[in-house]
């Protein structure tokens, strides 16, 4: 089996390419927009990648599974509660890969389509490998359940499918490594865990009667960026694959777009920016967090002009795009000559 972890810093976001080396079949689970790094690995191992699974519709970033299967032929599964023309995969069903298997655990509660993905090394295995246990269960926390709340299924809906996917994946064998699809909360650097770690590390893990885990999860609701909706809504749709290649710009082109409403997003770092920008343009500098800032304090409608450091404007194109901004209008040319000529550049004051 080969068994492969892809984690984002930036978007604490994990993926995983699994697959059967006596056969060359492989499948992505959770797969970002852009797919390239799993063709590559699996090309480069001799796979071929003939399915995508996601655990879930994610509402923190926009899925790769339309990319990867445009690129592939891959077909795409969901689970059974997903309103979507793709494979319905059902609790209970597997997925031989030769030697190697998946089987589907329903877990809802996060979303009402949620699942898990169960990972047995070898077909025949009686105890899995590990469990890939998307967004419901991660290192040092459970799911939240009201990020999708309003698409036809309550917060407290959720939070009681939440509790009862909570207690089938505790009921999995101690050693059961879980891999999650994404980043540990807290300041914990870990990227996966076992079962019996996380019964014993996390609250709402241990044994409790519903209402009061419908009450814990109740209080743990917090604010969240604008885009989650867009997302969780682009990710249920058929829509436009990620278009990479941006215009370069002259600054006359960008002042026009300005004016009719486009909005500047400057990625170069604080101290250059101080040091003189365009008017009435937003500094997130490229080095963070930047396309989860970037959805903070821009509208994914926005038509977004890119000012970026030298030579990274299509990384922080598809750092963007991985968030769903896809209306990108281009970057400007040479932007520290083009801003200090610009009559409406905005100098550093002087402390």
């Amino acid at each position: 089996m080969r068994f492969v972890q892809y984690y984002l810093d930036c978007l604490s976001q994990a993926s995983y390419l699994i697959g059967d080396e006596t056969t060359g079949q492989a499948v992505v689970v959770d797969p970002r927009r852009d797919v390239y790094e799993y063709i590559a690995d699996a090309g480069r191992h001799g796979l071929t990648i003939i399915g995508i699974i996601n655990t879930h519709f994610p509402s923190d970033f926009v899925a790769g599974h339309l990319e990867l299967a445009h690129a592939t032929g891959a077909w795409i599964g969901y689970g059974r509660r997903a309103d979507y023309p793709i494979r319905p995969l059902t609790d209970g069903d597997r997925i031989v890969l030769g030697d190697m298997a998946l089987q589907i655990m329903e877990t809802p509660g996060h979303t009402p389509e949620s699942i898990s993905v169960l990972v047995y090394e070898h077909a025949a295995d009686t105890t899995p490998y590990g469990v890939l246990t998307g967004d419901t269960l991660v290192i040092g926390d459970i799911a939240r359940p009201d990020l999708v709340a309003s698409f036809g299924v309550t917060a407290d809906e959720l939070a009681r499918m939440l509790y009862h996917s909570i207690g089938r994946l505790m009921a999995l064998p101690d050693a059961v490594r879980v891999f999650p699809a994404h980043g540990a909360r807290g300041r914990s650097p870990k990227r996966s865990s076992t079962i019996g770690e996380l019964s014993t590390t996390i609250a709402a893990c241990l044994p409790v009667n519903e209402d009061d885990f419908v009450a814990h999860t109740e209080a743990r609701r917090s604010s969240t960026p604008g885009y989650f909706v867009h997302d969780a809504a682009l990710n249920r749709s058929v829509h436009d694959l990620l278009y990479v290649r941006l215009a370069a710009l002259e600054i006359g082109d960008v002042l026009e777009r300005q004016a009719q409403g486009a909005l500047v997003l400057d990625a170069r770092d604080p101290e250059t920016f101080a040091a003189g920008h365009l008017r009435g343009s937003i500094n997130v500098p490229a080095d963070g967090r930047f396309a989860e800032t970037s959805g903070i304090v821009a509208d994914p409608d926005d038509e977004v002009l890119l000012v970026a450091p030298q030579d990274r404007e299509s990384e922080l194109r598809v750092r963007l795009g991985r968030v769903g901004f896809d209306h990108i209008a281009g970057y400007l040319r040479d932007p520290e000559s083009a801003v200090s000529s610009s009559p409406t550049r905005s100098p550093a004051r002087a402390a």
